[in-house]
């Protein structure tokens, strides 16, 4: 039953940042979605769907804050398993877009089954990570990442490099939270640098060649390069101030692709330039500080967890789709949270807010433990 107390703690500043992120992207995706014909303005779906896909989030949102979340170690393992049998049955009866197999079309929708398994990741690990005491030995931190290697396996064989990357990453981050002892460390030091650069020989074609192109865009300007030499075109001519509402040149014009989803930040800049791109990177360091507070004062070690898991799911994508959309890392398909569009995405970013929120309230009723 739900406790009316906890009506007195919700993390106002971290729900107000969530709204205002939110209403940041569903106005770039506006714009994003416009064009300018003879006869006005002409808008596509994406904007429409987004609101309805925000609706969604919001209503799942609250629904996970009214659940005590301690309830969900009970289901962290039947709900873990379940989306292992999704992800193989996209393998078999999944729907292709653009090239990848990722989505389950249900009919009224398309299900991306990859993102429900990051929450169940998330949980899940932060449940086993509770019940290990003190830093991780080999054994413990076997059994850690066996939780995002299965799943993550999965994920790369649709193809999907981008979100199996990120599936390890946030595990990597509540390892990286939890602590190792210094024996594994010092081999995982040595060792790692080593591992990475056999990695090339597993990727897809396309994979490598999104890497040729982050070492070298000008190689193919028409073809590989296109995406990011755009997207930089896109940013630079915003300059200080931007260019304004709807009047970006690039976004407006059709060259620059995949404007709604992975180069949202991309039309952003143009239209705000460098202030309004430095006033958005604000809001999410202050949305992430919000969500480290939360991490840091929880009052059991299951929520402490699962609110590290949020903020490195978070961290990892702002860090990694700006840095593609500016040109320093290469493109690997993560979209940037709340600003690119995304049924699925959408609604598990929503979800994740709603599990901090939910340990954020709590803190204040539990006692440590």
């Amino acid at each position: 039953m739900f406790d009316r107390r906890l009506i007195f703690h919700i993390n106002w500043g971290l729900l107000i940042l969530t709204a205002l992120l939110f209403l940041v992207g569903v106005m770039n995706l506006y714009s994003a979605s416009t064009l300018r014909l003879a006869s006005g303005l002409e808008i596509d779906t994406y904007f429409n769907k987004q609101l309805l896909w925000g609706g969604v989030g919001l209503c799942v949102m609250t629904a996970l804050v009214l659940i005590d979340y301690r309830h969900l170690k009970s289901v962290s393992w039947p709900y873990f398993i379940l989306c292992l049998v999704l992800l193989l049955g996209v393998s078999v009866a999944g729907k292709t877009i653009y090239g990848a197999k990722r989505w389950l079309d249900l009919g009224f929708f398309n299900l991306q089954p990859t993102e429900l398994t990051k929450i169940a990741v998330l949980i899940l690990g932060a449940r086993l990570m509770a019940r290990m005491e003190g830093k991780l030995g080999w054994l413990n931190l076997g059994k850690a990442l066996l939780v995002g290697l299965v799943p993550a396996v999965l994920v790369v064989k649709q193809p999907d490099l981008g979100s199996a990357l990120n599936i390890l990453l946030i595990l990597g981050g509540m390892i990286l939270f939890k602590g190792v002892t210094g024996s594994v460390f010092k081999v995982l030091v040595v060792v790692l640098p080593i591992m990475i650069p056999f990695g090339w020989f597993f990727l897809h074609d396309y994979q490598k060649q999104r890497i040729m192109t982050f070492l070298d865009p000008g190689n193919d300007p028409l073809g590989a390069g296109y995406h990011i030499i755009q997207s930089q075109i896109a940013i630079g001519s915003g300059g200080f101030w931007g260019k304004g509402f709807l009047e970006g040149t690039q976004s407006q014009l059709r060259f620059l692709p995949e404007k709604h989803t992975d180069f949202a930040f991309a039309v952003f800049g143009e239209e705000w330039g460098f202030f309004g791109s430095i006033m958005l990177l604000i809001l999410f360091c202050s949305f992430l500080y919000q969500i480290y507070i939360v991490t840091m004062e929880a009052k059991d070690d299951f929520g402490s967890y699962l609110a590290a898991g949020v903020f490195f799911y978070f961290f990892w994508q702002i860090l990694i789709n700006i840095g593609m959309v500016l040109g320093i890392m290469p493109v690997v398909g993560i979209p940037l949270p709340f600003i690119s569009y995304g049924g699925s995405a959408s609604v598990v970013n929503f979800c994740m807010v709603g599990l901090v929120l939910n340990v954020a309230m709590r803190r204040f009723v539990f006692k440590k433990g």
